[in-house]
């Protein structure tokens, strides 16, 4: 299994949507500061929309990717980003309007789009053979690191040297773009089961530990973007570094995603998300601990090397727990958990910061980590368990004795 596998026009026309449906949900929430900073209460108000788009993600992403239709899943998706952009589009037009009108547009920008991360991964999936699905979903991390590490450049060149609005209204235009790309792909995949209503519900329910898992990979993210200014100040250390040292984190991260891909791993998945996410947790103990500049650079590299492979064996491990079916639904509610660990780990930060030092917060930061981890591990070990047991019942009740016969 190469990345050779994966190389093809379609998955090369995929690319260039995801880019345009992903690099805005990348540059809005600085975006939104940088559009009312200079508002009376600016940053206050920035904080907030930025609140009310995340939320919006939030609320969005489960929702519409349960109504999401495998089979005819291009209609669903080029709606949801089309009211996306134009979210963005008022946004960017409207940067004095009322701070309830933006908060519209905000949640708007965010709620319609959820679901699209879900349905292009699980698009993407099903351009590639069925044994380089660990190679598209590298692929994709290491396309989402790259527009990760070029948007918050892209937000602050074009919002200081242009207008505040700006950024938002390319964001707009990125998502148009990518509704028109959505013609060149397939308008939909093969589902091998059709689950609908309550019995979807009940399967994505069954794949809980996944989506707990994911939120603890976003958990050590959080506290390395939202706390790493604070700790550079408590070390003495210019807080203009937070941008190359976090710079430094998402290439890291794409060559964690990169090095994943190369090869088949050996033991299960949910060990290896386990070994990634505890590798992940000493990185951060390391990066509160460590006072000079090279430690804490160190940290956030090993930091987002272990973080894209932990999140590619949780995608990996609810691809094999959904039928093919209920796979975009259960991506856009894995994406949900990822935001609400971003966001709950955020506001424990914040709190934190306001009691003790930036160190101790990324240390209880990484107890929260741990803790939602082994809350993950034990329902896989308890649902491994529970299938075992129904196919034994299941052997009984076809007629084959669980007791062995002599020879």
């Amino acid at each position: 299994m190469t990345y050779r596998d994966i190389t093809s026009k379609q998955v090369l026309t995929w690319a260039c949507v995801s880019i345009g449906a992903r690099m805005p949900v990348a540059m809005a929430p600085l975006a939104l500061v940088f559009l009312v900073r200079e508002r009376p209460g600016g940053y206050p108000l920035g904080a907030a929309l930025a609140a009310v788009y995340v939320l919006g993600e939030i609320l969005g992403a489960p929702v519409l990717g349960m109504r999401m239709n495998p089979r005819r899943a291009r209609p669903q998706l080029a709606a949801g980003l089309a009211a996306g952009a134009v979210g963005f589009a008022g946004l960017g037009a409207l940067p004095g309007a009322h701070p309830v009108i933006l908060a519209a547009c905000a949640f708007l920008a965010g709620a319609a789009p959820a679901a699209a991360a879900g349905g292009l991964r699980a698009l993407l999936t099903s351009l590639v053979p069925e044994h380089a699905a660990a190679q598209a979903l590298s692929a994709e991390s290491m396309l989402m690191a790259v527009v990760w590490a070029v948007s918050p450049a892209a937000v602050t060149g074009l919002a200081l040297g242009v207008a505040p609005g700006v950024p938002l209204l390319l964001a707009a235009a990125l998502m148009a773009s990518s509704v028109a790309g959505l013609w060149l792909l397939p308008e939909g995949w093969q589902a091998e089961e059709r689950t609908e209503g309550s019995s979807k519900l009940r399967v994505l329910a069954g794949a809980w530990p996944a989506y707990v898992t994911g939120a603890a990979g976003l958990c050590l993210l959080a506290l390395a973007e939202l706390v790493l200014p604070a700790l550079l100040e408590q070390r003495g250390i210019g807080v203009g570094w937070s941008g190359p040292l976090l710079l430094g984190m998402s290439v890291t991260s794409g060559v964690g995603a990169f090095l994943y891909g190369l090869r088949t791993w050996p033991g299960r998945l949910a060990t290896r998300s386990v070994l990634l996410l505890c590798g992940m947790s000493a990185a951060a103990v390391l990066l509160a601990r460590i006072p000079d500049l090279a430690g804490i650079a160190a940290g956030l590299a090993v930091a987002g090397l272990l973080q894209s492979a932990a999140m590619l064996t949780r995608n990996l491990s609810l691809r094999e727990a959904l039928p093919s079916g209920a796979l975009a639904a259960g991506y856009s509610v894995m994406y949900a958990a990822a935001g609400a660990g971003y966001a709950a780990t955020g506001s424990l930060a914040g709190a934190l910061l306001k009691l003790a030092a930036p160190s101790t917060a990324v240390l209880a930061g990484v107890v929260l980590t741990l803790i939602l981890t082994g809350i993950g591990w034990w329902g896989e070990i308890r649902g491994q368990r529970s299938r075992g047991r129904r196919e034994v019942e299941a052997a009984d009740g076809s007629g084959r004795s669980r007791t062995p016969t002599a020879p």
